[in-house]
């Protein structure tokens, strides 16, 4: 699907507000509202639009702790890939894994109320998973940037 410019500037009201009414995105596009409920259920159905969601904030939730860790898996074969990835996605602390090149096979961003949990998640869940074969872990300082929308 090619997006053109009403599609992304809708996009970009959305990714600042997906509260935002109909009415709201008409006004600020000069659509009518049916053509913007229109517009939604297309990038929605070509899925360019995947979910909506409410994005918290981690500290407020206690999960202000966010820790990267890098992960060597012992081999690299398909069996042990697959099943370091079907455990992986099971640990709620992981928000994010991925499959990355270089001297480690997974980079995991990790939630964690502090270094004590940290501690716990790590010996208890993350290095009682079968094919790991080593970690390094890095911890924030601050954060710099840290934003979901895409820019065009």
């Amino acid at each position: 699907m090619v997006l053109d410019k009403i599609d992304i500037a809708l996009l970009k009201h959305l990714q600042e507000d997906a509260k935002q009414t109909n009415k709201q995105l008409s006004l600020k596009l000069n659509l009518s509202v049916t053509a913007i409920y229109e517009r939604i259920k297309k990038l929605e159905r070509a899925g360019i639009i995947r979910k909506y969601v409410a994005l918290l904030d981690r500290a407020k939730v206690d999960l202000g702790f966010t820790v990267f860790c890098h992960i060597k898996l012992v081999q690299h074969v398909h069996k042990s890939v697959v099943e370091f990835e079907r455990e992986i996605v099971k640990l709620s602390e992981v928000l994010e894994c991925y499959h990355v090149s270089g001297e480690y096979d997974y980079l995991l961003k990790v939630l964690v109320k502090d270094m004590d949990h940290f501690r716990k998640f790590m010996v208890k869940k993350l290095t009682t998973l079968d094919h790991i074969g080593s970690t390094q872990s890095s911890f924030t300082i601050s954060e710099v940037k840290n934003t979901t929308a895409l820019s065009f």
